[in-house]
């Protein structure tokens, strides 16, 4: 009875990203990924993450959720014969856009005064790769309210970094690209590369000048793992309906163990669930954006810890994994917390993966 409850308790303890030498093939070694050039991409989908294995996670993996009681409408219908994996375009960072609103014009640049049209359309590219942007529903500052449209202040959270940017305006975009977006962290960013080593070979360790003069100021994400779930009805009606069930659906799995957060809820660790703007393949709804840290406990360093990171200019690490799903279910939701969420793992590759990438171990999807 004692292996039983243990058992069943670890299914549900956040554990870190499969370590580098867990590759798809036990007898190849573990390979060093000390820069962006090491990575390399995951042949199939079946290799990019771990699937759970029935011997050492339990059946659960094999059955979805059997206490689910939401249903998407009886017409909602999705393609199920494309190969999905692979087919994404690769990007380098990931912008979601504050607006407080759950579905947006058709294409959300075209959205006169925003802060999403001037990134799109101002004419100032990052210099570190392809920007994703994502309008989201976030929560705006009170400070929006009080401005015209073009002036009004929002602010954006930067992925894989975890990096929350307050009172952006369109104005501010220039300046937050060039000081915020170029020196961050990208998806092929390496984990594991020392301080010392990161700084001769170009990975930014820490705040920059340009960060330094900025007006604009950042703070890290507090959340130990984002969901992002498109809900843009304007695009597909599907994505509309989709997104509020697998909230709920998401939520009811994540209150009992603690991790559940509203929209305003900022209290340290937890998963954050957004609504997104379209982020392509709406015939393969529900789509599904999950961005997770390896620790989910980072935020409980000592004083001391903290000291001595600062000293030798650590700086948040980020997201170690995105994991891109789609034709996601409502009763998938349970496993996809239990495995995907806490550990890194993804239940059915084969059918519901699209792409994304493990920092750890040096592999993308593109």
């Amino acid at each position: 009875m004692q292996s039983l409850l243990r058992r069943g308790t670890a299914l549900f303890t956040p554990s870190a990203s499969p370590s580098p030498s867990s590759t798809p093939n036990p007898s190849e070694p573990p390979r060093s990924i000390r820069s962006p050039d090491d990575f390399i991409k995951a042949p199939a989908a079946e290799s990019l993450f771990v699937k759970p294995d029935p011997a050492t996670d339990g059946e659960d993996c094999l059955h979805d959720c059997a206490t689910c009681t939401i249903k998407y409408p009886a017409k909602f219908d999705v393609d199920q014969e494309d190969e999905m994996y692979g087919n994404v375009n690769g990007w380098s960072t990931h912008l979601l856009v504050a607006t407080g609103k759950t579905d947006w014009v058709r294409d959300v640049a075209d959205e006169e005064g925003s802060v999403m049209e001037a990134v799109d359309r101002g004419g100032v590219l990052p210099s570190n790769g392809k920007l994703k942007l994502s309008a989201s529903n976030m929560p705006v500052p009170d400070e929006y309210h009080a401005h015209e449209k073009g002036e009004q202040p929002t602010t954006v959270l930067l992925l894989p970094s975890f990096t929350i940017i307050d009172h952006v305006t369109p104005k501010l975009v220039p300046e937050l690209i060039r000081s915020f977006i170029d020196p961050a962290m990208t998806n092929t960013t390496p984990l594991n590369v020392p301080p010392v080593l990161a700084e001769t070979e170009g990975v930014d360790t820490g705040l920059t000048e340009e960060q330094v003069m900025s007006s604009l100021r950042s703070r890290p994400c507090p959340h130990a793992a984002v969901i992002l779930l498109c809900s843009q009805k304007t695009r597909d009606a599907r994505c509309g309906q989709s997104a509020p069930l697998l909230r709920r659906e998401f939520d009811r799995h994540l209150r009992p163990l603690g991790l559940h957060r509203d929209l305003d809820d900022e209290r340290p660790g937890g998963v954050g669930i957004y609504f997104i703007s379209h982020v392509g393949g709406h015939k393969y709804a529900a789509n599904v954006i999950v961005y997770r840290r390896r620790d989910f406990d980072w935020y409980k360093e000592t004083e001391a810890q903290v000291a001595e990171a600062s000293a030798i200019k650590t700086a948040d690490e980020g997201a170690s994994q995105c994991i891109w799903l789609a034709r996601v279910r409502p009763e998938d939701c349970e496993n996809i917390v239990r495995y995907t969420i806490l550990q890194g793992k993804v239940v059915k590759p084969g059918t519901q993966l699209r792409g994304g990438f493990d920092r750890e171990r040096g592999l993308i999807s593109w």
